[in-house]
C-alpha cells in the first residue's frame, strides 16, 4: 500500500502515477475532502479533525512492505519503526539510522521559530524536488516490493 498524507502534499499527481505503474492501492489521507482522479486503486481517507488524526491512521496501518509520503519527521520515525518505508515530498528517504537525528533538527527548528531566532519555515517547492520525489518514491516502491515478496 502507498500511503499519503495528503493534507498540503505537492506531490498527489506524481504519487498516483507511480503507485498505478506498481499496481499498489494508494490511500490519500486528510482531514477533509480534497479533488483527486478516479482510479481503482486510489482511495480517499477522511479522517476527524484534529492536529494527528491523519498520522495516527497512516501509523496505526503502514507496515512491513508500505510506502509512506509524508513531510512530517514524527509520523515518519513511527512508520519507519512499523517496517514501512518513508519518502519526503522533496524526495528524501526517512532512514531508520538517521531518524533520530532528523527529528532533533525538527525540534531544534521549532523551538527556534517559537522564539523567534528564525522566521521562516523552509525552503520552497521545486521542479529539482518533485523530480527528486519521482526518482527516489519509485526506488522505493521498488524495494518496498522485494520487502513485501519476503514476507
Amino acid at each position: 500500500v502507498l500511503y499519503v498524507d495528503a493534507d498540503a502534499c505537492p506531490v498527489k499527481d506524481e504519487a498516483i502515477r507511480v503507485g498505478e505503474r506498481h499496481k499498489v492501492a494508494i490511500r490519500f489521507v486528510s482531514n477533509s475532502w480534497m479533488r483527486l482522479p478516479d482510479g481503482e486503486l486510489i482511495e480517499r481517507v477522511i479522517v476527524p479533525e484534529g492536529p494527528d488524526e491523519a498520522d495516527n491512521w497512516i501509523a496505526e496501518r503502514a507496515g512491513k512492505g508500505d510506502v509512506v509520503v509524508t513531510a512530517d519527521v514524527p509520523l515518519a520515525a513511527r512508520c519507519v519503526k512499523a517496517g514501512a518505508l518513508a519518502v519526503s515530498p522533496t524526495g528524501k528517504p526517512f532512514r531508520e539510522e538517521a531518524i533520530g537525528l532528523r527529528l532533533a533538527v525538527r525540534d531544534l527548528n521549532t523551538h527556534l521559530r517559537e522564539i523567534g531566532e528564525i522566521r521562516e519555515s523552509g525552503p520552497a517547492f521545486t521542479k529539482a524536488d518533485r523530480s527528486r520525489f519521482l526518482n527516489q518514491l519509485e526506488t522505493t516502491m521498488r524495494a518496498a516490493k522485494r520487502i513485501a515478496e519476503d514476507k
